[in-house]
């Protein structure tokens, strides 16, 4: 079996968390031993072909399975194994890796970026890959209509990267793109964009087939599927992954192997996702063996999994939980009721018990790995006193206050909203204040229900790092107004915007540092935790690509059993 020195660096140790079952003081057991074969008995098979098939349970449906259109997790879980893009992500460091594209040079003083394509790369329909289609992709998530742009729950990445589409061109970070060759593309902005390469290795910025785009209408939004419009592309997407789309029916995705793929097929030759909402229902599927593996493990499950001889495999954390504040709901708006939120949260006692060991307090909204120094940020330690006295400074008086929360859903910053909301109730109930809780399901339209303009005081969210740059978690959340927060702050919005030009070193990191003491002391949202979270997998998954940003691609999968393509059983 062919494994390249990168491969087999990236394969996590396998966690079977018998540390957990230690601390739960569990007695040891042994397995009886099998008894010996009966000398009549016949020898058992050894000629059954091995299962090449890896099943995944997904917690939530995808929205669509067009990538520059999705916004969610469980979307681009699917999508990266359909698409690629120019940029990838290094499976050690997370920082950016050619993938579409052999290579890059910044030219203009970062203005421009010219790229060296791959030459032996088609699209599953047929079409070339080449630099004809890296514009046609550009151009098309430039101008992607405001009526596409409406449907989407969130803003789109192209939007939060670029600032703007075709219609405020004046503001765009995004200039245009051109052919300088068959095989060599160049991309020019309005701006330095320090963050731009690694930006491009987010899902979002996959190519797709010019052809299956123009074919399907990839930008009329003429499905409905469980209420959410969606083009026929997003339907019958095409890409250049290592796999390609066999069909959507139900609650199950099945993706076969691509035979045209220009890199390793890896031993995976077919994936279904099936979608199975509650964490407990994922664990009682994986324990008897319908499927062989799935993400979100809950504190309550990781003791069971590892006594059930399951694997756990573990991310660095790259997510932050927060609690959301909406200035558009009377009284909110007062800096000194934000204040007695945060001074109301027992940030550790929040997550003790209810997320997995090693997720920690978060006071900023920058993940350690970013190396951006919190130092200066303003802390609010855990003090009910002081939060009523705000409270009664602020002249709050007892309004009830709407707590939205969603339910059937695992998030990678939020295993068990429910319980995480209950903590929280309880805490913020103590320090004064009156809470309406409002309980909505994630796919009956909690993002539109959170993201939009609405009756709430209080919500419970996340965000995902999808690329290693301070911005893709400013920039994201709080780089402009946005009806989330109902938070305006044009100094903040010109400092996100001026750091993001800056190149990277001491100025840089200083910029975000004061971007981050800023926001602390604004207050749009309370940062919680950055938490820990682990996947599930079967004995029979030998190694799996464990990613910090989810970059994780099935055919870098190896299967117990199942040689290499080309290769036999006992290879490697």
């Amino acid at each position: 079996m062919k494994k390249t020195a990168g491969r087999v660096r990236s394969r996590r140790v396998l966690r079977v968390l018998a540390a957990a079952a230690v601390a739960l003081s569990l007695p040891a057991c042994t397995a009886a031993p099998p008894a010996p074969p009966s000398p009549s008995a016949p020898a058992p098979a050894t000629s059954a072909a091995p299962d090449t098939t890896f099943r995944f349970a997904a917690a939530a449906d995808p929205t669509g399975l067009d990538p520059a259109m999705a916004t969610d997790s469980e979307t681009f879980r699917v999508t990266q194994q359909l698409f690629e893009g120019l940029v990838g992500v290094d499976p050690l460091t997370s920082e950016p890796a050619p993938l579409l594209a052999e290579s890059w040079e910044e030219r203009n003083e970062g203005r421009a970026y010219a790229f060296e394509l791959r030459k032996d790369v088609v699209f599953h329909d047929g079409e070339s890959f080449n630099a004809r289609a890296v514009c046609a992709n550009f151009s098309r998530w430039f101008n992607t209509p405001p009526a596409a742009r409406a449907a989407a729950a969130a803003a789109l990445p192209f939007e939060t990267v670029f600032l703007a589409f075709s219609d405020n061109a004046e503001a765009s970070l995004y200039k245009g793109c051109r052919p300088l060759s068959e095989y060599e593309v160049l991309i020019e902005l309005n701006s330095r964009m320090t963050e731009f390469i690694p930006a491009l290795a987010q899902p979002s910025f996959a190519m797709s087939s010019p052809r299956a785009l123009e074919q399907l209408a990839a930008d009329e939004l003429t499905e409905t599927r469980e209420g959410v419009r969606l083009s026929r592309y997003a339907l019958a997407p095409v890409g250049t992954g290592p796999f390609r789309f066999e069909s959507w029916t139900g609650d199950e995705v099945r993706l076969t192997a691509s035979d045209s793929y220009w890199g390793d097929p890896g031993e995976v030759a077919d994936v279904v996702f099936t979608t199975i909402a509650q964490p407990d229902s994922r664990l009682r599927a994986l324990k008897a063996g319908r499927i062989d593996g799935y993400d979100f493990v809950t504190v309550e499950n990781a003791a069971e999994l590892a006594l059930a001889g399951q694997q756990l495999l573990q991310r660095d954390p790259y997510s932050v939980l927060y609690l959301g504040l909406n200035q558009n709901f009377p009284g909110v708006d007062d800096v000194l009721f934000r204040q007695a939120v945060a001074h109301a949260i027992d940030k550790e006692a929040l997550i003790e018990g209810r997320f997995l060991n090693g997720t920690k307090a978060a006071r900023q909204f920058l993940p350690q790995k970013l190396g951006v120094s919190s130092e200066a940020v303003p802390s609010y330690n855990h003090d009910p006193d002081r939060a009523r006295e705000l409270l009664e400074e602020a002249g709050y008086t007892g309004t009830p206050l709407p707590f939205y929360y969603p339910r059937n859903i695992s998030r990678p910053y939020l295993p068990a909203p429910e319980k995480i909301y209950a903590e929280l109730s309880r805490q913020l109930t103590a320090a004064g204040f009156n809470l309406k809780p409002v309980p909505v399901d994630w796919n009956e339209g909690y993002l539109d229900r959170v993201l939009e303009d609405g009756d709430r005081a209080f919500h419970l969210l996340g965000w995902s790092g999808s690329y290693q740059d301070p911005d893709n978690f400013a920039g994201a959340l709080f780089g402009k107004y946005s009806s989330e927060f109902g938070f305006e702050d044009h100094q903040l919005f010109s400092k996100i915007t001026r750091a993001g030009t800056l190149p990277n070193g001491e100025d840089r990191r200083q910029a975000y540092a004061d971007v981050s003491s800023q926001i602390a002391t604004r207050l749009p949202a309370v940062p919680l935790a950055f938490p820990i979270s682990a996947l599930a997998m079967a004995p029979r998954v030998a190694s799996y690509p464990v990613s910090p940003v989810m970059n994780e691609v099935f055919n870098r999968i190896d299967l117990a059993g199942v040689p290499a393509p080309g290769g036999d059983a006992s290879a490697g």
